[in-house]
């Protein structure tokens, strides 16, 4: 693969005085008003406190929801006292992106502050990457930085067209997404593996393609492993499936074998007879799975044969946990997997990224989410990136040959 040219960095950006409109992304879950995870909030941190201590007028736009129009429940009012105390410095707010009520806003924010201006979405503009919209938003500022790889799939006005109105560059956490994954993905230490979790082959079909091109072992789990089961012959219950798409299954490991790339499959299950709290589980052969009954988790024999795997490669990416995590007793597969991988990353035997909105809650409750070499809160941008798509919000930031900061 050629060479990607550079990000253009903040570092080489002059921005005392400037109006600066940075790009964040504080859709965080809430509920009842309040927020529930703050880890995007704490995220994002930093960069703002950089910024406005080099002296620009910090200006911060963000998407909350996916709001028809104006909602009050998606505000970004109910956000300015978190990112407030996130920040440990006063945060103002404008009642609207553009338009008079940014304007004055901006007008008396003072050199060092930091403004919250409401929903970009809320205007039909964003999501349709409208020039005039963005040249409403691009009137605001005089420099334009994007520090929200996680919304970087998406080509919207505040995440790419600003970069054609406005001076651009990548913030830091954009900067170390893309370094990460590039380390991880596009450059590895090799051998390189990849855990893939999740219910369906068909949602993560064009991710399993691209990483048999990069991969050197595809360690599969979660209910999209019953049908790679099913395309051997091994009988999976009442399990979730894809029966329609035994071929494919069979195909992708075609593939693989041509490519020199292992695919390694559980080989025992802890299954039930149907996914809810409290209910009886056992754990069986993978070959033994009776058919009133679930597959919801990999077992002890599988989880120990992934580690034992994992621990002959030097680099790794995971994308999905490989049970049903989120109901007891069926999370134990999963978190004894992240123990394992963090516990390698943490004696310095492996370089280890993980990203998607369920693999980073499945690290969380594994208490290891900082014991991996780094960590994506994104989840559409991360997936995109690993099935080889080119995501128009960092594209738009990168250097051109010829151009001078």
């Amino acid at each position: 693969m050629a060479k990607r040219p550079p990000l253009r960095s903040i570092n080489q950006a002059e921005l005392r005085n400037k109006r600066v409109l940075v790009r964040v992304d504080l859709n965080v879950p809430m509920q009842e008003g309040e927020v529930t995870d703050r880890t995007r909030l704490l995220r994002v941190a930093p960069t703002l406190v950089r910024l406005a201590e080099r002296g620009a007028r910090v200006i911060v736009l963000s998407h909350l929801g996916r709001p028809k129009g104006v909602e009050a429940r998606y505000s970004l009012r109910s956000l300015q006292a978190p990112l407030a105390q996130a920040l440990v410095r006063d945060v103002a707010f404008a009642p609207d992106c553009v338009g008079r009520a940014a304007e004055d806003a901006i007008r008396v924010l003072p050199v060092g502050g930091v403004l919250l201006l409401e929903n970009v979405r809320f205007h039909d503009g964003e999501e349709k990457n409208d020039p005039g919209f963005a040249k409403q938003l691009a009137a605001l500022g005089d420099v334009f930085v994007s520090d929200a790889f996680s919304a970087a799939h998406r080509a919207h006005a505040s995440t790419v067209g600003l970069a054609k109105y406005l001076p651009a560059f990548a913030g830091p956490l954009m900067e170390e997404e893309i370094a990460a994954l590039e380390r991880t993905v596009e450059s590895p230490t090799r051998p390189l593996a990849a855990i893939i979790g999740g219910s369906k082959i068909s949602t993560k079909l064009k991710l399993l393609e691209n990483l048999l091109e990069k991969v050197d072992m595809l360690l599969i789990g979660g209910a999209m492993a019953n049908t790679f089961l099913l395309a051997q012959g091994v009988r999976v219950g009442s399990s979730l499936c894809e029966p329609d798409l035994v071929a494919t299954a069979q195909r992708i490991m075609q593939l693989a074998e041509a490519r020199n790339c292992r695919i390694l499959l559980p080989n025992d299950a802890v299954i039930a007879d149907k996914l809810a709290a409290g209910i009886p589980s056992r754990l069986v052969r993978i070959d033994a799975v009776p058919d009133h009954a679930m597959i919801l988790d990999i077992g002890p024999s599988s989880v120990a044969q992934y580690l034992q795997q994992i621990q002959s490669v030097r680099s790794l990416v995971w994308n999905g946990p490989v049970g049903a995590f989120e109901i007891p007793p069926f999370d134990q597969g999963s978190v004894a997997l992240a123990r394992g991988v963090a516990e390698y990353t943490s004696a310095g035997h492996l370089v280890s990224v993980a990203g998607g909105g369920d693999t980073v809650a499945l690290l969380n409750q594994a208490g290891v989410t900082q014991d991996f070499t780094y960590v994506s809160t994104a989840g559409g941008a991360f997936l995109e990136y690993l099935e080889g798509e080119s995501l128009p919000g960092v594209e738009c930031l990168r250097q051109n040959p010829d151009e001078n900061y």
